[in-house]
C-alpha cells in the first residue's frame, strides 16, 4: 500500500535532497534548507525513468531482470576472499551510553558530514539493551570517533529509540532507525532532536535500515526498512511534497522471536551501482537481492522460500542460502561488491563473518570473537578498494566497537 505523504515543511525542508554524489553516502545534504525548497535529483538514477510515477509491467521487470543479469556477467570480476586480507582486529572503544549505561549495541553506520556532534567518518552506533541488560529496552545511540581509544558520544536518547535494532544515516547526518520494541521508524538530527517517528506507517518490527540516493519513479530517493514480525520490506520515498511508504515486498522467512531471539529480514544494504537492494535473513540462513529496487511498485513481489512471484518478481532472487550461514543478522557491502554477513547462532567460541560474491559464490569466513556465541550485530565497511577495505563491527560479547584491517 502506499501510505499518505506527511506534508509538514518542517519535514520537507530537513530532508530535501541535493546533488548526491555518485558513491550515494556522502555530498551535499543540507540541514538547513529553507521550507519549501525542491529535492534535489540524486545520481544513479535508474534507468527508463523520469522522476514521475511509472506503472511496472511483467513485461518490462523481465527487460531489468535480463539487463541486470548481463551486467553481473559483465561486470563481476573475482577478488578473492577480502575476510583472508584483513588480519588485524583493533577495538576502536567501549559503546555503552555515558549517561545511562544502555548497552549491547545493534545499528551501526558511518557519518557523512560534519554536522552537529558528528564528524564525517564518525561511527553512529544504537543500544538494544538498557541498563539492567534487558533486550530490547536500549533507547540511545552514540557515536565513536573512527580511531583505537575512543569514548561513545551521547547523541540521543528517547523513547521512540527503544529497542533499536538498525540505523542508516542520511547524506546530512540525520539519523534514521528501526525500533524494534517501539515499532517506529524515528528520524533524528545529528543533534539529537526527534524530527519525527513516521507513526501509522507499516512497521512491524521494524529490523532492517539502509539509504538509497537513487532517483526512481516514487521519490528523489529513499530509505529501506525490514519487518521481522511479518517479513515485509518497505520503501520510504522521499518526496518534494514529504514521505510515502510503499510496501514492496513481503513473505521473507520470520521466526517470530521476541527480543534477544529475533530472526527475520535485516542487515539491508543498498549498492548504488546498481541500484539493488541486498537483504539477510537469519530465519532460513539466506542472502537475497532486489534489482532495480526503485522501481519495484507496492506489492511488487511476494516471496514464498526461494520463489519470488509478483509483476515484479523476476527482479527479486535468492542469491545464497544454508551452511556456513547460522542465524545471521548483520552485513557490510565491501568495495569490491562482496557482502560479509554475521553470524549469531554460531556455538560458543566461534562468531563467524560470512563473505559472499555478488554472484552467490562462497569466498571465505573469519572467526572475529571466540567466546560466547552471538557476538556480531551492525557491520559497516569503508574504503574504496580492497587493498583499503575497513570493517567495522559491533561486538556484544565486549561492548564495544572493533575493525578489521589490513
Amino acid at each position: 500500500m502506499t501510505v499518505p505523504a506527511r506534508t509538514s515543511f518542517f519535514v520537507v525542508a530537513a530532508f530535501a535532497l541535493a546533488a548526491c554524489n555518485g558513491a550515494g553516502m556522502s555530498g551535499s545534504f543540507p540541514t538547513g534548507t529553507s521550507p519549501g525548497g525542491t529535492a534535489g535529483t540524486a545520481t544513479g538514477a535508474a534507468p527508463g525513468t523520469s522522476g514521475q510515477n511509472a506503472t511496472m509491467t511483467t513485461a518490462r521487470a523481465q527487460e531489468l531482470a535480463a539487463q541486470a543479469k548481463a551486467e553481473d556477467a559483465r561486470q563481476h570480476r573475482s577478488t578473492g576472499s577480502v575476510l583472508a586480507q584483513l588480519t588485524k582486529t583493533t577495538t576502536i572503544g567501549s559503546t555503552v551510553d555515558p549517561t545511562n549505561n544502555d548497552s549491547n549495541p545493534y545499528g551501526l553506520d558511518v557519518a557523512k558530514v560534519d554536522a552537529g556532534p558528528l564528524h564525517k567518518g564518525d561511527l553512529v552506533i544504537c543500544n538494544f539493551n538498557d541498563n539492567a541488560n534487558v533486550e530490547g529496552n536500549g533507547t540511545t545511540v552514540v557515536a565513536l570517533r573512527p580511531q583505537a581509544g575512543s569514548s561513545p558520544t551521547h547523541i540521543a536518547q528517547n523513547a521512540a529509540l527503544k529497542g533499536c535494532t538498525a540505523l542508516a544515516i542520511a547524506p546530512n547526518d540525520n539519523i534514521w532507525a528501526a525500533a524494534f520494541s517501539a515499532n517506529l521508524n524515528p528520524i533524528f538530527q545529528p543533534s539529537g532532536t526527534l524530527v519525527t517517528t513516521l507513526a501509522g506507517g507499516p512497521w512491524h518490527g521494524p529490523f532492517g535500515q539502509t539509504f538509497s540516493p537513487t532517483a526512481g519513479p516514487f521519490g528523489t530517493a529513499a530509505f529501506y526498512e525490514s519487518n521481522a514480525g511479518d517479513g515485509s520490506i518497505v520503501r520510504i520515498n522521499i518526496t518534494p511534497n514529504g514521505f510515502t511508504e510503499d510496501v514492496i515486498a513481503t513473505g521473507f522467512a520470520v521466526n517470530g522471536g521476541k527480543p534477544g531471539n529475533i530472526l527475520g529480514p535485516s542487515g539491508l544494504q543498498f549498492d548504488v551501482q546498481r541500484d539493488r537492494l541486498w537483504i539477510v535473513d537469519g530465519a532460513d540462513n539466506s542472502l537475497s537481492v532486489i534489482n532495480f529496487v526503485s522501481l519495484v511498485p507496492a506489492g511488487g513481489i511476494t516471496v514464498k522460500g526461494e520463489t519470488f512471484s509478483g509483476v515484479a518478481g523476476v527482479l527479486g532472487q535468492r542469491v545464497f542460502a544454508g551452511a556456513p550461514l547460522n542465524g545471521p543478522i548483520s552485513s557490510a557491502l565491501l568495495p569490491g561488491g562482496n557482502i560479509v554477513l554475521g553470524n549469531t547462532l554460531d556455538p560458543d567460541g566461534t562468531n563467524l563473518m560470512v563473505e559472499i560474491s555478488p554472484t552467490g559464490s562462497l569466498v571465505g569466513t573469519k572467526n572475529v570473537d571466540t567466546g560466547a556465541a552471538g557476538a556480531i550485530f551492525g557491520m559497516v565497511a569503508t574504503g574504496t578498494t580492497d587493498m583499503d577495505t575497513q570493517l567495522y563491527f559491533n561486538d556484544d560479547n565486549a561492548n564495544a566497537l572493533e575493525v578489521l584491517t589490513h
